[in-house]
């Protein structure tokens, strides 16, 4: 079998709900995709970490203008404001400015990973189970690359996802193996991103009366 594709490992049967559990075995850099992308990661995370930050994705886009985009969030509630997006931009920039790590003029942009984010740490996973998600692989696994389904977890570094094809196991999938994943945009995530704001307004609220009143 060529080393590019992948086979069926072993299957395990359980009891109740699903009736098997099929592993994947095998050993894929999601957060930064090329060797640039991974050496502008060294050098700016410690910079998110140190402002409460944490960097979801970092990408150098090429094109007849270079882009350089980053997505962070506040681990707190994997959430980043206007605001904050600009306070973190100036001190990215300062970063850059001095270290100077890619030839010729770019953009900086930050942005926060939008509501249908790109899962690109293998914590994000458990953070959002029970979200259907996209996976794509950097091989061939069971004859195709690319999975749909709503994650079950993370088990021994593989990532647990119940295939829209398959009722009857949970698949898991080496998070190595990962390329590309992000949430499905539908009902669920909607009303999910919802209550997530509806709560950060209510905390800013209460937040700023608090304010006045120490005022």
């Amino acid at each position: 079998m060529p080393p590019h594709i992948d086979r069926l490992f072993r299957m395990e049967l359980s009891s109740g709900g699903r009736k098997a559990r099929r592993f994947f075995v095998g050993f894929g850099q999601v957060r930064a995709k090329t060797a640039e992308d991974r050496t502008l990661l060294e050098l700016l995370d410690p910079v998110a970490e140190a402002a409460g930050f944490s960097i979801v994705r970092i990408r150098l886009m090429s094109g007849a203008q270079r882009r350089l985009q980053i997505m962070a969030e506040r681990p707190s509630d994997h959430d980043i404001n206007i605001d904050e997006c600009v306070a973190l931009s100036r001190a990215f920039s300062e970063v850059l400015e001095a270290a100077d790590p890619i030839s010729g003029e770019y953009v900086l942009e930050v942005s926060s990973p939008g509501i249908d984010r790109p899962l690109t740490r293998i914590e994000d996973f458990d953070t959002f189970e029970g979200f259907e998600a996209k996976l794509e692989l950097d091989r061939l696994a069971d004859g195709r690359k690319r999975f749909k389904g709503v994650l079950a977890g993370v088990e021994d570094g593989n990532v647990g996802i119940d295939l829209e094809d398959d009722t009857e196991s949970t698949t898991l999938v080496p998070f190595a193996w990962i390329t590309e994943a992000k949430l499905v945009l539908n009902d669920q995530l909607m009303k999910h991103g919802a209550e997530q704001r509806a709560a950060r307004l209510a905390a800013e609220a209460a937040e700023q009366h608090q304010e006045e009143d120490e005022a």
